[in-house]
Order: C-alpha cells, then structure tokens, then sequence
C-alpha cells in the first residue's frame, strides 16, 4: 500500500446496461481493400457511350453474340472509351430493364486523343484500339483547312494509327492544290463527288480493320458513314452559307460493324470537331512516321529540331545532297510542316 492509496473505492457506479450501441451504417463487417477478381466476368466491345450508360456487344463473333447495356463499377477508376475491350459482369441477357457493370478495362493497343488547345494538359480520349483513321475533308463548302489536317495526321503518327484521306464535294472545286500540301506523305487518298462516291474503294480499306472517322463539320463525314453502313442512320447536315461552317450534327462516338463479302470490320464515327488540341503530343512520334527520315535523323545532334533553321541537321542535309532520293525533300517539307504546326 502507497501514501496515496486509501484503501477506499471513489470512483461511482455506473448503471451500463440500458447503453444502446449503433450498428455500422455500411454494414456489420469492416471495410476492406480486397477487392472482388470478377473470374466470372464476360469479354465485351464498347460500341458506345451516353451519359454513363455504356453499350457493349458482348460474346463478339460468337453464337450468343448480342448488346447489353452496363454501368462502370464504383470501384473502377480508369472510364471506358468506345473501342475499348472490358470485362462485364451482372445482368448480361440484355433484356429490357437489365444492366451489367463494367469492372474491368482491358489493355489498349491504342489511344487517339486530343486536348482543348495546346496548352491543356487534360486530354480528351476520342477512341480506343483503333488501328486506322479516315480523315475526311471537303474541297469546298467549307473550305480544306491544311492545318486542321496536319493536327489529325500528328495525332494518327503519335497514337501508332495509319492515316487514310477522303478529299469530298470534289465537282465543286479541285482539290489538287490542296493535295500538294501532302505530297510527302505515303498514306491512301480517294476522292468523291456528288453521284460519285468511292465506296467500294474506300470499303476494301476497311476490311480487317477499326477505323475512326474523323474531320471538320459539314464535310460529308455522316453521309460516308451512312453509304458504308446503311443501318448506322446517322444525322446529315448542311453548311451554313453566311459563315461557311457545317453543323454538329454527330454528338458521340459510336462504332458499327461493317460487312463485305470478303471480310468485316469496324466503322467508328465521332463528332464533327473545329479545332484539335496538341497538348499531349511526343513529337519523337511525329519524326517515327517517317520511317526513312527518322534513320537518317540518328546522325543529328542531340536536341536537333529538324525545322529548316536547325543547325548541322542530318535530314536537312541529305535531301540537299540527293540522299533521300526525288522524293526527299517534299517528305523533308512535310515532316517540317507537321513540327512547326505542333511548334
């Protein structure tokens, strides 16, 4: 016993009985961070989104092959794109009423993307796991903008994507000027009219492959879309006379089978845009699409811009020298063009 120790108990006592203990709201177990693997999830194609609601064709190609309409899991951070490859789990059957949820996205071979202006770092994700892009321009009505080409074919370059060009509305104006911009470019270009589109053409490139279509409002890209795959049904519209600008008349992107004879593949149209952000761009990319150039640019010192004021550049100096043969310097100029419009 210590000085301080009395021998007697102060301390009162204390009725317990009637306390009430409040039950978890969450639930009566403890959180965890183990999260569920979803073994039994399904392998399903992004067709589309709307305000959240994801449409996916699932069992691709198989005898069970149908849409379902899914929701992305809470706990999933990365928001599926259309193009995107997912995994699904829920309600699958695809009936009125029912909805799956996407828990999974799985790994892409390729992103195309773009940002509000060049300076934004925030990129917006147009499509995934394509592996061509239609780029579509009028020759008139409205007017080809060069630049707005040279940002989509910087984009195509640095997502791995190989660029194809439709030059439309051709009987109202030759688009041969315009093409010369393009001449050291190796990528297909078809041409189409009024009563004259290439669609045979233009769908024998489309076999085997998932192609974005792209370009400025009011090009002609819906109508293409729709002479492609007729059930797609996409909405038309005009240019508008007084300012010379189409009409958004696309507001998502949405893919569609597209079948031929010999073969199928993917049509993936997305709304008609005016202006294409670089904000995220590797011009290291830009310099990969040219293929030749780019072994030529090894020999270039450290830090070398390849623009036509860059100093001891190797790629400036063999097309002067005949290196790169007739067609090196147009190749040179549209390698420049495209640097200086990222620049």
């Amino acid at each position: 016993m210590t000085w301080w120790d009395t021998g007697e108990d102060d301390e009162p006592d204390y009725d317990e009985s009637r306390i009430k203990v409040r039950p978890n709201p969450k639930g009566n177990r403890p959180r965890t961070k183990t999260r569920p693997a979803h073994e039994d999830a399904q392998i399903a194609r992004v067709l589309g989104v709307d305000r959240g609601r994801y449409s996916l064709l699932v069992d691709e190609d198989g005898e069970n092959e149908h849409r379902i309409s899914a929701s992305r899991a809470r706990e999933l951070r990365m928001k599926p794109v259309t193009g995107d490859q997912v995994d699904v789990v829920g309600d699958l059957t695809g009936d009125e009423g029912t909805l799956g949820r996407v828990v999974r996205v799985r790994e892409r071979s390729t992103l195309l993307r773009r940002s509000a202006d060049d300076t934004d770092e925030v990129e917006r994700v147009i499509v995934a796991n394509a592996d061509q892009m239609l780029l579509v321009v009028a020759a008139a009505n409205p007017e080809p903008r060069a630049r707005l080409v040279d940002r989509y074919l910087i984009a195509a370059y640095d997502a791995g994507i190989e660029p194809i060009l439709c030059i439309t509305k051709t009987d109202l104006a030759d688009p041969s000027d315009f093409l010369k911009n393009f001449t050291g470019l190796d990528f297909p270009v078809y041409t189409s009219r009024q009563g004259a589109m290439p669609v045979d053409e233009i769908g024998a490139a489309l076999v085997g492959h998932s192609t974005v279509f792209v370009g400025h409002s009011g090009v002609g890209k819906s109508t293409l879309v729709n002479a492609l795959v007729p059930t797609a049904e996409r909405a038309t519209g005009h240019v508008n006379l007084v300012t010379g600008r189409g009409r958004h008349t696309s507001s998502s992107t949405i893919s569609y089978r597209f079948q031929r004879p010999e073969g199928a593949g993917w049509v993936i149209d997305t709304p008609g845009v005016r202006s294409f952000g670089l904000g995220h761009i590797n011009t290291d990319n830009i310099l990969k699409a040219f293929s030749d150039l780019a072994v030529v640019a090894e020999r270039c010192p450290r830090g070398c811009t390849h623009l036509p004021d860059a100093p001891d550049c190797a790629i400036i100096e063999a097309a002067e020298s005949g290196e790169l043969g007739a067609n090196g310097p147009a190749r040179l100029d549209s390698l420049q063009r495209l640097l200086t419009t990222f620049a």
